[in-house]
């Protein structure tokens, strides 16, 4: 049998395999509204095959997106346009997941193929925000460094969105905090320079991500797992910052708290990262997370084939397989994998059986 196309349980849910579609800005938002093209898109990954699917980053505040185009979540009015998403990935035997995100001092910018450079238009742009006034780029406006007050109402615009999301019928919630955003700008001393109960050591910089992962465990249903996106590393030898160690600690507590599973990435931090890129180049990450923190891992980067993916989950590597770029390319990459693993149970669509690969 199939290790790919094996069940995964996640608390009272059963994942059918162990493919992820991976959380991918689409950037087709207008006021963060998921739009024809975010069903379109989510739902062809769907009927694809893959267990989970997962929207891109989703705002939990109107000043938390990379980009206007973002999705959102931040008002009542979202929650229509997102369930009936999440009932057709239903339909089609999917978890529908939920990142939960906040962009901090990488928000109001253009789309990348704008250039993805700051929003010029002062009748557009908005302020972003950050533990400290420390840019991500040296020759860009630094952000405005967050007071308590504000840190208070962050916890809260992360509570509120997932009370949406699931009553817009998610089922998975994950907590953004990789890539230079928000929550990982508070984690990396790089970007954290503060002076308070949220800044300086380690257990004060990784405060806020454990106040929000402790708050969405006590409202998100017991029953439904949850998982947390971080950057394992932040590929900055030459400087403190972020490394796997630290990633192991923060791992064991939020085990604590009730997280499921380490969705693993790495960089996005610095634009200085020193990135050694090639095929499973974070795989690494995700296993010494699985096997000194003891928790489940997700695997993610430069996964491209089900050879690759089926000996990560047959040597015990990761958990899930989070696919990006190669189901924007393939979004019937699970067709062809089973096929590739000699998996015989995968069940395809009434609709395109007439097609099945023999």
């Amino acid at each position: 049998m199939s290790f790919l196309f094996q069940d995964l349980p996640l608390r009272s849910l059963t994942a059918k395999n162990r493919i992820v579609v991976s959380p991918m800005c689409q950037y087709s938002s207008r006021d963060g509204f998921a739009t024809d093209w975010h069903l379109v898109h989510l739902g062809t990954r769907a009927v694809g095959g893959a267990g989970i699917v997962f929207t891109e980053a989703t705002a939990v505040a109107p000043e938390g997106r990379i980009s206007y185009a973002d999705l959102g979540i931040w008002k009542d009015e979202h929650i229509e346009g997102l369930e009936r998403i999440t009932r057709f990935l239903k339909e089609q035997g999917a978890i529908p997941a939920i990142q939960l995100a906040h962009a901090g001092r990488k928000a109001s910018r253009m789309t990348p193929w704008e250039g993805g450079g700051p929003i010029e238009d002062q009748k557009v742009a908005w302020e972003p925000i950050g533990p400290s006034a420390i840019p991500f780029h040296a020759h860009e406006p630094a952000p405005h460094a967050m007071d308590l007050e504000e840190i208070q109402q962050l916890k809260a615009n992360f509570r509120q969105a997932a009370a949406r999301a699931l009553k817009a019928g998610f089922q998975i919630a994950e907590v953004h905090a990789a890539h230079g955003y928000l929550l990982h700008s508070f984690l990396s001393p790089v970007s954290n320079q503060r002076q308070d109960q949220y800044g300086g050591s380690f257990e004060n910089r990784i405060r806020l991500l454990l106040e929000i992962t402790e708050d969405l465990r006590n409202f998100w249903p017991e029953e439904l797992p949850i998982f947390v996106r971080i950057s394992a590393d932040d590929w900055l030898p030459d400087r403190e910052a972020w490394t796997i160690e630290d990633s192991i600690l923060l791992s064991r507590e939020l085990k604590k708290l009730g997280v499921d599973l380490i969705d693993t990435s790495s960089a996005g931090l610095h634009p200085e990262q020193k990135i050694q890129v090639g095929a499973g180049y974070q795989l690494s990450f995700a296993e010494r997370i699985k096997k000194e923190a003891d928790i489940m891992t997700g695997a993610v980067g430069m996964i491209t084939s089900a050879e690759q993916a089926e000996t990560i989950i047959r040597s015990g590597q990761a958990d899930l397989i989070f696919i990006a770029r190669e189901l924007l390319r393939n979004p019937y990459f699970p067709y062809q994998a089973a096929k590739i693993v000699h998996d015989k149970d995968f069940q395809w669509p009434n609709q395109y059986v007439r097609a099945k690969l023999k």
